[in-house]
């Protein structure tokens, strides 16, 4: 049972061959998998995840760096990484004196690439939505179409679809950048069929965006993106290749308001400013409800020399909500 994001405990679930005498191996990714009944009991047992992988074997948890030690031992003599094992850590001391090290090695590499920690531990019984905290104090007095667009909860399986038809602009130099890039729509249109699925992004806190245009006479395009709420309370909307638009996030009154606060990169799990405003311009957008399955929706993004470079405006009715219990 390991951490199937962190590239060190995949590449050791799936490098490991054990000897014949004990048994077959069955390999559990516990951000795959969180519902099956081992991780809930080394859950209920108090193993963390975040702290090492667990091998059972013969009714007993391993945990760390004993799962380490019982992995040398009942490791076969295949491939370098069953060598290499046997040899760090057929021995309790030098197990113990290494163990911190890879550690300390792990969460600095998933802070680096941006990959938050399990938390197998944490309770999953109460799951809230991911917008909840973004929202705030206002969450509860929202209305219903916004709470049902939103409803999509951290560390869920849950989906929400959004269809309608979007009236979209697009300057052509920015269509030609969005065509080669695959971030943003290129193409400009009237009454454009979109469909919008709303699911819970890889890290479980944050909220993927699959967006789908069926221009009527040229090919479909898919758009995707994730929101992230960032650590000063801003939001931020990644695309493809880590570039995104950070605004403030926030209900009016009578809108959700996403206002511009600048443009990002995210590298390595670093945000870097990017001064992209003087090219593209700064973005607004608004959603607006109209019934309590509808509401309505524009967005711009405006330069102040070439006006309007990107923009689109419509309708939408949430047509399917799966909260399924996690």
């Amino acid at each position: 049972m390991y951490d199937g994001d962190c590239p060190i405990c995949r590449m050791a679930a799936q490098a490991l061959r054990i000897e014949k005498a004990a048994g077959s191996l069955h390999l559990i990714d516990a951000r795959q998998q969180e519902n099956h009944p081992l991780l809930i009991e080394i859950a209920d047992h108090g193993l963390n995840l975040d702290e090492g992988m667990v091998i059972r074997i013969g009714g007993i948890n391993y945990h760390g760096k004993d799962a380490l030690q019982m992995m040398a031992l009942i490791g076969g003599n295949q491939g370098w990484f069953n060598r290499l094992n046997a040899i760090l850590f057929k021995s309790p001391k030098i197990a113990s004196s290494l163990y911190p090290l890879m550690k300390l090695l792990r969460n600095l590499l998933l802070k680096i690439i941006g990959v938050p920690q399990l938390e197998n531990l944490k309770p999953r019984s109460n799951l809230q939505p991911i917008f909840k905290d973004i929202f705030g104090a206002c969450w509860p007095a929202l209305p219903t179409v916004i709470q049902h667009h939103y409803a999509v909860r951290e560390h869920s399986k849950d989906q929400v679809t959004v269809s309608g038809t979007l009236d979209i602009e697009v300057q052509k130099w920015v269509g030609l950048i969005a065509k080669f890039s695959g971030m943003l729509v290129p193409y400009s249109g009237k009454k454009v069929p979109v469909t919008v699925t709303f699911s819970v992004g890889p890290d479980g806190r944050s909220m993927d965006f699959d967006r789908i245009f069926n221009f009527p006479d040229k090919k479909t395009v898919r758009f995707r993106s994730t929101m992230k709420q960032l650590e000063n309370g801003d939001v931020a909307e990644f695309m493809k290749f880590g570039f995104g638009w950070r605004f403030k996030f926030y209900w009016n009154g009578e809108s959700v308001v996403l206002d511009h606060r600048g443009y990002l990169w995210r590298i390595l799990g670093f945000h870097i400013p990017l001064p992209l405003s003087l090219i593209l311009g700064k973005g607004y957008a608004e959603e607006t409800p109209v019934s309590d399955t509808t509401f309505s929706m524009w967005t711009h993004t405006r330069h102040p020399l070439f006006g309007i470079t990107f923009a689109y405006s419509g309708q939408f009715e949430v047509t399917d909500i799966k909260c399924n219990p996690s």
